[in-house]
């Protein structure tokens, strides 16, 4: 269902408009049908869910990747994604409602496009949008009439205008009139079970308003509520303003817990009771620096693009320098629990607890872990690691990191100088992790139920 508060013109207006085309109709007729096949390009931690909630919608989808791995392991029905189940992918398979390819010829026969490939920064904290341009160059010469084309990767506004639409019209095609193209923001949240991908709602926004009734229709027939807006910057701007929410706000709190750790004041505790406000406040937690592909990453994207309209971002970049230095705070707060206790960290030994960025989750991506393995590995001491979820260090930090897997257990913990909490996972005992470890540097305040032993536990 739609929202019914969606930006005018209404539904009803639409309909009576000139812009309808017998390709917008025939589409829309295909969408009703659950006949159109839906392509999704990224199989990764978006485009798999949002895979499987357009079959389970009822409409065949072909999954598009560039990583022959991926395909070969989805092709056995192997899930690398915790939120999508390997025994719906046997389902899916075997009844032909979903496959894979890497053979981007085949977007011909699809009806959809969906763009969920990943938008990383540059080394100099600028956008990256070059999988943006390749897959629209790809899907530009497999570009036929009739069809819709949706981008869903997180990115600042005008890039759906700017970037994806030149591309894709080069062909000779004209958007809204022989093709469709809209903007659709992810808002996949891994792991939390309560907000499925269909119960969240989707903001579509398109950049002509045929493309955003076509859109507005493929994303009702998979998602509880669709919010259409009136362009696909306001869609866009929408997503941006979503994570920059969260990543000032943490800084916030990030700054004040540097803050009150000075001044003896426990932020945790500060928190909880400002929580019991019912109204004006709503809590966010410090923690050892920001991870996953959104937070740490997107804010970027509009201070960029604000430089080309002259404004000065000055609170955005404030808050992704404070969240960059948390990796800092934990090492020198290591150091000083170290110092206080006449070590040196220095030939010491350490366990880092947890390497993904959220607990219960096998997701390392942009993980603050791996930067404090690296400043203490820098400082001199050795260490090792211990997450249920991640076995290994990723390929990527294998190479600059000496950091070794390590076992959970007394033996473990008794022969080190100090234990880093970085991701509080339901499955530690922290209870046993207090016990057994001589000192304990906790930045997630996973270890608040523990009482005995607490002169060993140092909040970072």
């Amino acid at each position: 269902m739609s929202d019914p508060a969606s930006i005018e013109p209404s539904r009803a207006s639409l309909a009576a408009s000139s812009w309808r085309s017998t390709a917008h109709a025939e589409l829309l007729r295909a969408l009703d049908a659950r006949s159109a096949q839906i392509g999704v390009i990224g199989l990764g931690h978006v485009g798999l869910p949002l895979a499987e909630a357009f079959c389970r919608a009822g409409f065949p989808v072909v999954g598009f990747d560039v990583d022959a791995r991926k395909i070969e392991r989805l092709r056995r029905c192997e899930s690398h994604n915790g939120s999508v189940a390997s025994s719906w992918l046997r389902d899916a398979v075997a009844s032909a409602r979903f496959r894979v390819t890497n053979d981007f010829s085949q977007l011909e026969q699809v009806a959809a496009i969906l763009l969920c490939v990943p938008t990383p920064l540059t080394a100099q904290l600028e956008p990256d949008l070059s999988f943006i341009r390749e897959t629209a160059e790809q899907v530009a010469r497999h570009l036929r009439p009739g069809k819709l084309v949706v981008l869903e990767s997180t990115t600042y506004p005008g890039t759906t205008d700017e970037v994806v639409k030149p591309i894709l019209e080069r062909g000779g095609l004209v958007a809204g009139r022989d093709f469709f193209l809209a903007y659709a923001p992810e808002r996949e949240d891994p792991g939390n079970k309560a907000y499925p991908l269909w119960a969240i709602p989707r903001v579509v926004g398109g950049v002509d308003l045929a493309s955003r009734d076509v859109a507005e229709k493929l994303y009702a027939a998979a998602i509880e509520t669709v919010v259409p807006v009136s362009s696909a910057r306001v869609a866009e701007a929408s997503k941006i303003l979503e994570n920059i929410y969260r990543a000032v706000n943490i800084a916030l709190v990030n700054e004040l817990k540097m803050l009150f750790d000075e001044m003896e004041i426990d932020i945790w505790e500060v928190i909880a009771a400002s929580a019991t406000k019912p109204f004006g406040f709503q809590p966010f937690y410090p923690g050892p620096g920001l991870g996953g592909h959104c937070i740490p990453i997107d804010p970027f994207y509009l201070t960029w693009k604000a430089r080309e309209f002259g404004v000065a971002t000055r609170l955005i970049e404030l808050a992704g320098e404070i969240n960059r230095r948390m990796p800092n705070y934990v090492v020198d707060r290591t150091a000083e629990a170290m110092n206080a206790r006449r070590k040196p960290l220095r030939s010491s030994r350490g366990l880092l607890l947890g390497l993904a960025y959220k607990p219960n989750l096998a997701d390392v991506r942009e993980s603050p872990a791996f930067r404090i393995l690296e400043l203490l590995e820098e400082r001199g001491a050795e260490l090792g690691y211990y997450d249920p979820c991640v076995r290994h260090l990723p390929d990527q930090w294998r190479q600059k990191l000496r950091a070794k897997p390590a076992d959970l257990d007394e033996a473990t913990l008794r022969a080190m100088d100090f234990v880093v909490i970085v991701t509080d996972h339901d499955g530690i005992d922290w209870r046993f992790v207090v016990r057994n470890a001589p000192l304990i540097i906790d930045t997630r305040n996973a270890t608040r139920d523990v009482i005995e032993g607490r002169e060993k536990i140092v909040r970072a």
